[in-house]
């Protein structure tokens, strides 16, 4: 067998390699040469059930629930350790499921869950687990515990750091895991396992098991199950928000975006274009909080088109393990079909491309999609309301400050965004005005202390700071009615 050719014949259940239950498998298909590049088992909902017991049982016995937080950030930084250890071979592996460029990768994809590992155990030394407050009536101990077994069911475009976000505040609170990766991209998931007994996490507290939807459907409906964290599409978020509140089961929900740049008229084009370029296409495109809708004054937008098409003319496509590319292929045949179709809704409802529009010369094997500009958009098209997930870029037209504000606003998603501006000040109270969950000023950034999730359609819940590990805890109140 050729050694590029991973095959996986085991689930990672209860700390060891277990033989599956059934002998399907998922095929992992490379999207550059569209070729089967690896495989592991599909699991079988007694895959997962055995993997439920499994957490179930490293929750309530074994090293784990004696731990102290201490014990468990150590754990934590040694995890973090050996993954930036790997880093280089998690980034090409991921690089090779989903096409995500190398050089967006290492950061993007490894270093990026390795610093929110190291933000949470860092919390988790100073986190007041147990503190006392004194009630009217009497003393009270307040106690906050882990919320039990978490279904973590991630997407293939950053599939390490969305497993993180679930992950490394479910380690901080002492909850176990049952991970579910794509079945685009579970190979990741394996090296994740494999560093996971090479720190030391004791058996059963991360379980790991490769599976479609319906076995999903089956984790998020586990009665085993407490707590089901998940990142993907708003459509999959409202199903699984109906399941879970059938069961009155606590979920978190990280959904789709459609965030919007605004880009003021004082702003440094030069500086601002050059930011937009991995605001706006980092990942090919397939990133939740790329800035795809471009909102510029009527005034400067001639020019502003210019730069912007300029920009992303030179942006390089191409083999995503080069250094050298920028843009590579779309993870799936079924994710290019999507997009094409956006690229056609787009020239229907009257838009222009200004760049792009079609598949790249020279380049025949690959999920390849041109980089993509389109002009005098609407923002009631579907190209400027609709999650693209692609190397789209809508270009808006405003008048004024409110305009902009209410194109922004108009908008069923509010995840990210963005404004430019070389005023500060005034960028920051444009930003209080968006009806969004993050907003970066002059740049883009996810800050690991500072909570991240979405309004509206975006989602539920927070992920990152203290408000993303409050989620993986239930709070208990004590009451010393007999004193101390």
């Amino acid at each position: 067998m050729d050694d590029s050719f991973y095959r996986k014949d085991r689930l990672f259940i209860g700390g060891d390699w277990v033989a599956p239950d059934s002998t399907d498998v998922i095929e992992v298909i490379s999207p550059s040469t569209e070729q089967v590049m690896g495989s592991v088992p599909d699991a079988t909902t007694v895959d997962v059930d055995r993997a439920v017991a499994a957490a179930r049982s490293a929750l309530t016995s074994g090293p784990w629930p004696a731990m102290s937080p201490g014990e468990r950030a150590d754990i934590m930084t040694a995890l973090s350790g050996v993954l930036q250890a790997r880093s280089t071979d998690i980034a090409q592996m991921i690089t090779e499921q989903n096409g995500s460029p190398i050089s967006w990768s290492i950061m993007g994809q490894v270093f990026s869950s390795t610093l929110a590992l190291d933000y949470y155990a860092d919390l988790t030394r100073t986190y007041d687990f147990e503190e006392r407050r004194d009630g009217m009536m009497g003393p009270v101990l307040l106690r906050r515990e882990p919320v039990g077994v978490v279904g973590a069911i991630v997407p293939w475009n950053v599939p390490l750091f969305t497993t993180m976000l679930k992950l490394a505040p479910a380690l901080a609170a002492g909850c176990t895991v049952v991970l579910k990766p794509a079945p685009e991209t579970p190979l990741d998931a394996y090296m994740l396992a494999e560093a996971a007994i090479e720190a030391g996490l004791p058996p059963g507290v991360l379980n790991i098991v490769a599976a479609g939807r319906e076995v999903g459907e089956h984790l998020v409906t586990h009665p085993g199950v407490d707590k089901i964290a998940f990142t993907g599409s708003t459509a999959a978020g409202r199903r699984i928000a109906a399941l879970c509140g059938e069961q009155l089961k606590r979920c978190t929900l990280e959904l789709g975006g459609k965030s919007a740049a605004i880009i003021c008229a004082d702003a440094d084009l030069d500086a601002t274009v050059a930011g937009l370029m991995s605001a706006s296409l980092m990942n090919n495109g397939q990133a939740c909080v790329a800035q795809t809708r471009i909102l510029v004054q009527r005034d400067r937008y001639d020019d502003t088109v210019d730069a912007l098409t300029a920009a992303v003319a030179n942006m390089v496509v191409g083999d995503p393990m080069d250094p050298a590319t920028e843009i590579g292929p779309l993870t799936s045949s079924r994710q290019r079909e999507r997009v094409e179709g956006y690229i056609t809704a787009g020239r229907d409802e009257g838009a222009s491309v200004a760049l792009g529009g079609g598949r790249p010369a020279g380049l025949d094997r690959g999920w390849y999609v041109e980089p993509t500009v389109f002009t005098g958009v609407d923002n009631s098209m579907r190209i400027a309301q609709e999650e693209i997930f692609g190397p789209v870029l809508a270009v808006i037209p405003y008048g004024d400050e409110s305009e902009a504000i209410a194109i922004a606003n108009d908008s069923p998603y509010g995840l990210s965004g963005s404004v430019w501006s070389a005023d500060n000040a005034r960028a920051t109270d444009i930003a209080r005005k968006i009806d969004t969950g993050t907003v970066s000023v002059n740049g883009f950034m996810i800050e690991f202390c500072s909570p991240f999730g979405g309004y509206k359609d975006s989602g539920l819940g927070r992920e990152l700071g203290p408000e993303g590990l409050s989620h993986y805890l239930e709070m208990k109140s004590i009451m010393l009615l007999g004193g101390e």
